[in-house]
């Protein structure tokens, strides 16, 4: 019956891109902050059905950590749910993401509207001077920039080195990096079609002043941060053996 139940939920998520994204298109071109509204309108509706049809809900811990500047997010990545639950937790944001995304009808398109740093990610150094200049840019105007370290989606239990461009952003920009972690990946599978029931967990961490700091060390701070509370949740959720005392 779940899975039954994620089917239909995962087919309603992708209807309604359609019109949702039509209008972040629509006002992208005259106002692409009210065009974000549309976007967070899309990403509660996504909350409420992924609760009644899936039994899925999630909680946010740390709000007070979110500062009154805009700010460089550093963020777990395992799941699709995080970056939709982002447009409601995380104030107008971008997000640096491989530019094949925004290809994508109407979704594409809509993200492309919110202004995203859309990289190729075999570009190396290209790469991360894009995010620079871009990220300086979007920071410049009142928004946040949502980095996924990582690069890609990882298994629950995995994580793999952090790429730097977050922090050297963060240091450019002179803005602070606010770290989140979550269980996400525990309940929303990177691939199939069933969804868990039960809480996903959003943390946000006490933001990181990188300024005047080496860059290894802050990237170092940051993702032992981000990957022992990641632990720390699955353990309290009974998705990983408890941690060795």
């Amino acid at each position: 019956m779940l899975l039954l139940r994620s089917v239909l939920f995962t087919v309603l998520m992708f209807i309604t891109v359609v019109p949702y994204a039509c209008l972040v298109i629509l006002f992208g071109f005259v106002n692409k902050a009210f065009a974000f509204r549309f976007a967070q309108a899309w990403g509660r509706l996504v909350d409420r059905m992924a609760r009644f049809l899936c039994g899925l809900h999630y909680v946010v811990e740390g709000r007070e950590n979110l500062p009154e500047q805009s700010a460089v997010v550093m963020s777990k990545h395992s799941s699709a749910y995080e970056t939709i639950m982002q447009l409601v937790i995380v104030p107008r944001h971008s997000w640096v993401l491989k530019r094949e995304l925004i290809w994508l009808p109407f979704f594409g398109w809509a993200l492309w509207a919110m202004r995203p740093i859309a990289i190729n990610r075999n570009a190396g150094g290209g790469a991360v001077q894009q995010v620079l200049a871009q990220g300086c840019d979007r920071l410049a105007r009142g928004m946040w920039v949502i980095i996924f370290p990582e690069g890609t989606r990882m298994p629950p239990g995995e994580t793999r080195r952090y790429g730097m461009s977050g922090v050297l952003l963060a240091q450019r920009a002179g803005v602070p990096i606010v770290p989140i972690a979550h269980n996400a990946g525990d309940f929303w599978p990177r691939r199939g079609w069933c969804k868990k029931a039960g809480t996903v967990r959003f943390v946000i961490g006490p933001s990181v002043d990188a300024a005047g700091k080496e860059p290894r060390e802050v990237n170092a701070e940051v993702q032992a941060w981000i990957e022992a509370k990641v632990g720390e949740l699955r353990v309290e959720s009974g998705h990983a053996p408890a941690l060795p005392l």
